[in-house]
């Protein structure tokens, strides 16, 4: 674990780490989640449109941003309000590619919510076009304020969502989308309180950073030859304490979050221990204690 080195000599040791790792009617929300009637109405998807912004279609017609959303809930023992945990896809997949990782969250506790980027999906009319990733953080941000008005408002959502308990994550290009969220001009969304990075890089290289606080978790994969591991290191560099830093021996691009096995237990596991601290108040040992017994995993903590 890292605490106090700075500088040129934490990165070392950061590098030294890489290297050792390498060998929503309104009822009183307590009440909501034990009857059928609140399960049954709780919307799975969220069909949402941004008549603020447009994409533009094959052929030149401008359209109002779709931002069509997929919820996964905690069980009916979870008391709301919920934290929220906004989530962002890959280029050029979906939501359901990583559905074991936030079907535990969900399990853990958390409201999971996941945009469909309207133009970087795999399904993206005329093809996934990874340039409107710049457009990618406005739609995390978009997602939080409709569903902070849902849980406000007489919907099926009512009283659902902690407004004060909103984390973003990502993978890969929703990685960077979730690191401008959290920390990025013109991006930078102040209601996000952590960010869960995963195998991501910062969107710009010459971004400014306006916020340097919010808790972040950045998980890589030590073999990931798409956003290979310094783009990592240097995102985590970029920002102040808190953050945590979980590498992956042998690990590549995508499989650590979409493939049963001890990688993705480890991610869960962490990942959950994290939010779990800076979105509840839960012990913050519980990180550490959350990764120790994976031996292809190693955590930096700087609390």
């Amino acid at each position: 674990m890292l605490w106090t080195v700075s500088g040129v000599g934490r990165r070392l040791l950061l590098l030294a780490a890489l290297a050792s790792v390498a060998g929503l009617a309104a009822r009183p929300a307590s009440s909501v989640s034990g009857t059928a009637r609140a399960r049954g109405a709780l919307p799975s998807v969220l069909r949402l449109v941004d008549q603020s912004r447009t994409i533009r279609l094959p052929g030149g017609r401008r359209v109002p941003r779709p931002v069509t959303t997929d919820l996964w809930y905690p069980p009916a023992s979870r008391a709301a309000p919920w934290p929220l945990v906004v989530f962002g896809h890959g280029f050029a997949s979906t939501p359901f590619r990583y559905r074991r990782l936030l079907r535990a969250w969900a399990r853990a506790g958390f409201l999971v919510a996941a945009p469909v980027f309207p133009l970087g999906n795999a399904d993206a009319p005329g093809g996934p076009d990874e340039s409107d990733i710049v457009n990618q953080p406005g739609d995390l941000s978009f997602v939080i304020s409709r569903l902070l008005a849902e849980s406000a408002s007489a919907s099926p959502l009512h009283g659902l969502v902690a407004r004060d308990r909103v984390a973003v994550a990502g993978q890969s290009d929703g990685a960077e989308t979730a690191f401008a969220a959290a920390y990025e001009r013109p991006w930078h969304d102040r209601r996000v309180r952590a960010a869960v990075v995963l195998s991501g890089a910062e969107l710009g290289r010459h971004v400014r950073i306006v916020s340097r606080t919010a808790p972040l978790l950045a998980v890589q994969g030590t073999a990931d030859r798409i956003n290979p591991p310094v783009y990592t290191l240097d995102l985590f560099d970029a920002v102040h304490r808190p953050r945590f830093l979980l590498l992956l021996r042998g690990a590549g691009h995508l499989p650590p979050y979409t493939r049963p096995g001890p990688r993705l237990a480890a991610v869960e596991r962490v990942s959950i221990a994290f939010l779990d601290h800076y979105l509840r108040g839960a012990p913050l040992d519980a990180v550490a204690r959350a990764a120790a017994p994976f031996r292809a995993a190693a955590l930096t903590s700087e609390p």
